[in-house]
């Protein structure tokens, strides 16, 4: 696949953040925001935040508030009011519903013991992140079982088992390539528990808002190859993308809500900035206050991309 194209005067400059409301943002949090932030304001465009909140039983209430006043407290504004996936449903099920009379998606009744017990039958060991591959057991029919969720065929072809390769140029990473159907699969676009999935909700909600440029955390970046390859199915444009470099913890893992980040510290907000923009190898900045310093921020971010 070509380059994603680059935004041009008919299509401006429109980037996001878009954290998941299971916990206050902590520092890697804020390093993903700054940076899309900067991306945005050094290409003079918008810049939108998107919380999403699909995985309901995973957020707490009243997480998205303290997450939009964590925001607020270091001045990253959005250029237009937040945007909830917990109400984007019926768009959703209407992209859902135009990839199964493709014939891309189909109804799958598999069990994770079930995916388990059809790999091991093929003297198979494949699992990727910690999830199952999924085998393509139910592409071809339901054999007896009842529908749990829906997936999306990861061949080249509606029809037939040919694989399909998806490479994509990053802003940071340089290009990038993945087996879709041998590396990840039939991938699920609906759970079995009626929850949307990410990577379809991510898409329609990146076409609906006119995002130009994706600047997230470099562990998303294995998610790419699916949502370019929905982007296709769907009509809808293909972002550039920038991936920036992982926030380490002290065990040399990334930080993350699920292995106990501390919430983000915004007792002095210009240092919280300070050490975000370190972390993104932007240099020390001469700056009192923070509007001066996200001002030098940009210049900065400017400079480095080029």
């Amino acid at each position: 696949m070509s380059e994603p194209e680059r935004p041009t005067a008919r299509r401006p400059y429109v980037g996001r953040f878009a954290p998941s409301p299971t916990g206050p943002l902590h520092e890697g949090s804020l390093v993903a925001a700054l940076a899309s932030w900067l991306d945005a304001r050094a290409h003079g465009g918008r810049w939108l935040i998107r919380i999403e909140d699909v995985d309901g039983p995973r957020c707490p209430p009243g997480a998205d508030a303290v997450v939009l006043s964590q925001l607020a407290q270091v001045r990253l504004l959005p250029d237009a009011p937040p945007v909830w996936q917990s109400r984007r449903g019926a768009a959703y099920q209407a992209a859902l519903d135009r990839l199964v009379a493709a014939g891309w998606a189909y109804p799958c009744g598999c069990s994770r013991k079930d995916i388990a017990e059809a790999i091991a039958a093929r003297g198979e060991q494949r699992e990727r992140h910690g999830e199952l591959v999924y085998p393509g057991t139910c592409r071809h029919g339901l054999h007896g079982k009842p529908a749990r969720a829906w997936r999306l065929r990861s061949t080249a072809t509606v029809d037939g088992d040919d694989p399909l390769r998806i490479d994509w140029l990053d802003r940071r990473l340089g290009a990038q390539s993945q087996d879709l159907t041998d590396e990840v699969g039939d991938f699920v676009l609906r759970r079995a528990d009626g929850l949307w999935a990410y990577q379809l909700a991510v898409v329609v909600d990146d076409g609906w808002q006119g995002v130009t440029d994706v600047v997230r955390g470099e562990d998303l970046a294995d998610n790419t190859p699916r949502q370019i390859r929905l982007q296709v199915l769907l009509d809808l444009p293909t972002p550039r993308y920038l991936h920036t470099p992982l926030v380490l913890g002290d065990n040399g893992e990334k930080l993350s809500k699920q292995n106990g980040a501390r919430a983000l510290d915004l007792g002095d907000p210009l240092a919280a900035l300070r050490r975000a923009g370190a972390r993104l190898g932007l240099p020390a900045l001469e700056a009192r206050t923070m509007p001066e310093w996200l001002e030098h921020a940009v210049s900065a971010w400017a400079v480095r991309q080029g």
